[in-house]
């Protein structure tokens, strides 16, 4: 799909990775709809970039409604915004649960249902759903997590099949780690958590790239992470219990636990 002169709404703008995606895609000529619970945040990008702020909470069905109303023309989705997930399911209560499923889950979808009609009758749009490599294997302690990307990927994957040949794309894309911005370097900041030896990164940038080629492309899918960690999550693909055991031996566990206690009180 052609960006330029495209309205694009972009869920998670205040954030590092959303503050790169915006850039791109303001770069591509495209007319921004910036969305995050910080206005103080948005409205200084969007007096840069020329573009609208929202302020929304997406855990909360009223405040999404009225995001959806506030938007108006959407041509292009990108929903970005996700909370964290770390941490045994028993130390989740269930309003964390329930949120944690209404922002990651929840209001993908409902956004995606909101805009399609109008998508469908002009048969032109996209609709790009942040999932991350942990929609494709599992991780320790992080079941919600695991949980909400799986979910997505699957409502991407199938959305497309059910939208071929309708000038409406669907994408999905699956970062790794992602270094200075977003939930990893948020832990690496907050908790020193490191990575074991040979487990690489990638930038804002390169997520940025990826949005960018998924829509104009049309692409279902793509991974953002070093060569090895992509190998290695098609293999827990394909064997997911011999691919927990040596993620275990290599100190999976011990690194779950780090970004869960970064991360408990961002839930």
């Amino acid at each position: 799909m052609e960006i330029s002169g495209s309205t694009v709404l972009l869920t998670g703008a205040t954030g590092g990775i959303g503050h790169a995606i915006a850039r791109a895609l303001h770069a591509r000529g495209a007319h921004l709809i910036l969305t995050g619970r910080r206005a103080d945040v948005l409205e200084p990008l969007a007096a840069e970039l020329g573009g609208r702020a929202l302020e929304a909470d997406l855990g909360d069905r009223v405040a999404l409604e009225r995001l959806i109303d506030d938007a108006g023309r959407v041509d292009i989705l990108l929903a970005n915004a996700a909370l964290p997930g770390t941490g045994r399911l028993e130390s989740w209560s269930i309003d964390e649960i329930d949120r944690s499923l209404e922002v990651n889950l929840r209001a993908p979808i409902v956004l995606a249902r909101a805009l399609l009609p109008a998508m469908l009758e002009r048969s032109s749009g996209h609709l790009l759903f942040m999932s991350s490599l942990s929609g494709k294997a599992s991780s320790p302690l992080s079941a919600l997590y695991n949980t909400s990307k799986y979910g997505l990927r699957g409502f991407a994957s199938a959305l497309r099949t059910d939208l071929r040949g309708s000038g409406v794309g669907v994408s999905a894309v699956f970062p790794g780690f992602i270094r200075d911005a977003g939930m990893f370097a948020d832990a690496v900041a907050n908790a020193g958590v490191k990575l074991p030896p040979g487990v690489g990164t990638r930038s804002p940038e390169d997520v940025a790239r990826a949005c960018i080629t998924a829509i104009e492309r049309n692409r279902g899918e793509i991974d953002v992470a070093p060569l090895a960690l992509r190998i290695g999550t098609i293999f827990a693909g394909i064997a997911p219990e011999l691919a927990g055991n040596l993620s275990r031996r290599m100190g999976a566990e011990g690194l779950a636990v780090q970004f869960a206690d970064a991360q408990e009180g961002r839930r």
